[in-house]
């Protein structure tokens, strides 16, 4: 379990977070939801140890982040950041196997190489192998660089926003694959979301984050409901539920 705990951070004279305190359940997908600005991103970053808290705690199986070693975080948590970038011309295959690096240090070895395999076959990747990062469609690209996270075969994944700018087919089959990696691998997932259907649907566990604050947070069949959606989002929602899931209706939000 990942646990953070009055958690601040801050700006100079700007204050970003403060004081959240949530928890973040083992093998289970949790879903940080909230307005533009609310400080998700934020929070995600300082749980990948990519900022530093300006207050408060976070602990991971009951561990402070800063005990763990650099190397070992690597092993255990796997951070994909919003619009991913290389520079560097590279097929699909030579991308995953960057998230080997914190295993193999550059030498890859058959376990290695195996991992890499089985993380594109994972998302149905094989046939875009050796196809170059540069010239497949943003939806494919970006299911490259999650099974390049896959690929670094850690406890715990960070997302960031890893949905952005994807279409309905290509956002279904990253929510299906990080389904998967819960029920089938006991994986841990964490992502920054913006659409409050997909969170509803495929999370187990929801933290809400507005103005900085902690608003909200549990499992999703407690906490999701309209008067709680309508005070963090500032707009009427409607939840209708049915053998398929849920669905959030916010598109006729009365005045």
């Amino acid at each position: 379990m990942i646990t953070v705990r009055n958690l601040h951070k801050s700006y100079a004279a700007k204050t970003v977070l403060s004081g959240v305190s949530a928890e973040f359940p083992v093998g289970q997908i949790t879903s940080l939801i909230g307005p533009n600005g609310a400080g998700k991103s934020t929070l995600l970053m300082l749980i990948a140890r990519l900022l530093e808290p300006s207050q408060g705690s976070i602990t991971l199986q009951g561990q402070s982040l800063a005990d763990i070693r650099t190397a070992d975080f690597a092993k255990r948590v796997a951070t994909l950041r919003q619009s991913p970038g290389f520079n560097m011309r590279l097929t699909v295959e030579e991308l995953v196997a960057f998230g080997r690096f914190p295993h193999s240090r550059g030498v890859m070895t058959a376990l290695d190489q195996q991992a890499v395999d089985d993380a594109i076959a994972f998302l149905s990747l094989d046939a875009l192998r050796h196809a170059f990062i540069d010239e497949i469609s943003g939806g494919q690209r970006q299911m490259a660089f999650l099974a390049m996270t896959i690929a670094q075969q850690t406890d715990v994944l960070l997302l960031d926003e890893p949905l952005n700018n994807l279409d309905m087919k290509h956002a279904v089959q990253i929510m299906q694959a990080l389904r998967r990696l819960c029920d089938a691998q006991g994986r841990t997932v964490v992502l920054v979301i913006h659409d409050i259907n997909f969170a509803a649907n495929y999370s187990d566990h929801l933290v809400a984050i507005q103005g900085g604050a902690l608003r909200f947070s549990g499992p999703v069949a407690e906490v999701l409901t309209e008067e709680r959606l309508a005070d963090l989002y500032g707009l009427d929602f409607e939840i209708t539920r049915s053998r398929k899931g849920c669905f959030c209706n916010y598109f006729t939000s009365k005045d």
